[in-house]
């Protein structure tokens, strides 16, 4: 018995429309690859990433606390370094150098970020962020920044509370923004008060790593449990994010806006497949991502210096948004219910993978 079977008479037609959706949609967007040219990857690591902290003990000491400006680009990037670091072991059996770790997806996507220009301040009183000037600092009125808070900060003080990192000297804080304090979290007490669930997901997470190895016989690590973890902790900071970041959009142009709004709605649908951000996964998943910020004369596609991939992704990314708003988020729960076994996930990245 197949999923449209099975699912109730009020859902078969939306799911005929799933199913007509993401082949005509695949097929469109090969259309814009009519003058595709040859494609490289970019660096596997995250602009600085070499230059970032490594350990905590690289961070200064104020008033018995380790403190972290979070909101300079290479200290927020150095959380996620040592996040990789400690996490390493659990993942080193299915790969050299730390590849397969799943959490290669969050620095990747902030150093895309950083190197797009999208962390720069979007309103230009101030030189935050841009290249001519304070070109670390991370600006507040970014909507990219304030939603990636929530994947940086609050995983790192999830990961912090679960053990991860061991018994420490110091407590841990993040520096506050000039800006919009009260809109941010900066220790663990603060976090689980204002985001008890999203805190809960990123514990959970780092926890189930570490029940995986009991002793030094035995070795219960499953990356697919991983990913689900992973994924599940990931889908909560958006949620918890996006209404808090959500008055930014208006300082984007009006396509810049849209993109922010189509990314984060497929984030959902790529959750669902529990597709695997390892480091070489996420680095070619990037390379159909938009190098710079939409202009408001970027409205219509194919975008003259985007290449034929990036176009593809824009115009797929929206479409799945668009169709999906139109019948009321029944798109989402039907791809939910595909995904709901091995099969279907696996179906579901091969067809990711396919836009790439």
């Amino acid at each position: 018995m197949g999923l449209s079977d099975r699912a109730p008479a009020r859902m078969r037609l939306p799911l005929c429309h799933l199913t007509h959706f993401l082949c005509v949609a695949i097929l469109l967007g090969s259309a814009l690859a009519e003058t595709a040219s040859p494609e490289g990857y970019e660096d596997a690591f995250p602009p600085l990433w070499h230059l970032a902290p490594g350990n905590l003990e690289e961070y200064p000491v104020q008033g018995n606390k380790t403190v972290i400006a979070a909101w300079n680009y290479r200290q927020r990037m150095g959380i996620y370094k040592i996040m990789l670091k400690h996490t390493s072991n659990y993942f080193a059996a299915l790969g050299a150098n730390n590849e397969e770790n799943v959490l290669w997806g969050l620095p990747l996507q902030h150093g895309w970020q950083y190197k797009s220009g999208r962390l720069a301040d979007p309103l230009h009183i101030t030189s935050c962020g841009h290249k001519d000037g304070e070109n670390l600092c991370i600006s507040v009125h970014s909507w990219w920044a304030c939603v990636n808070y929530a994947l940086a900060i609050i995983p790192f003080l999830g990961a912090l509370e679960s053990g991860l990192f061991g018994v420490l000297p110091y407590e841990v804080e993040m520096l506050p923004p000039d800006e919009q304090k009260n809109n941010f979290c900066y220790n663990i007490m603060e976090c689980n008060n204002q985001a008890p669930k999203v805190m809960a997901g990123w514990r959970d997470y780092f926890k189930y790593l570490s029940s995986t190895v009991r002793s030094s016989e035995t070795f219960s690590f499953s990356k697919d449990e991983a990913l689900k973890y992973m994924w599940k902790a990931h889908v909560l900071s958006l949620s918890y994010a996006l209404p808090k970041c959500q008055n930014r959009l208006k300082f984007l142009s009006g396509p810049e806006s849209g993109f922010a709004e189509d990314w984060s709605n497929a984030v959902d649908f790529i959750a669902a497949t529990r597709f695997s951000t390892d480091q070489m996964n996420t680095n070619h998943f990037q390379t159909g991502l938009p190098t710079r910020k939409l202009l408001e004369r970027d409205r219509a596609l194919p975008i003259g210096d985007f290449t034929a991939t990036q176009n593809k992704v824009l115009f797929l990314l929206s479409s799945l948004r668009k169709t999906n708003e139109k019948i009321g988020g029944t798109l989402l729960a039907l791809w939910k219910m595909a995904m709901s076994t091995e099969a279907g996930r696996k179906v579901g990245r091969g067809l990711i993978e396919s836009l790439i």
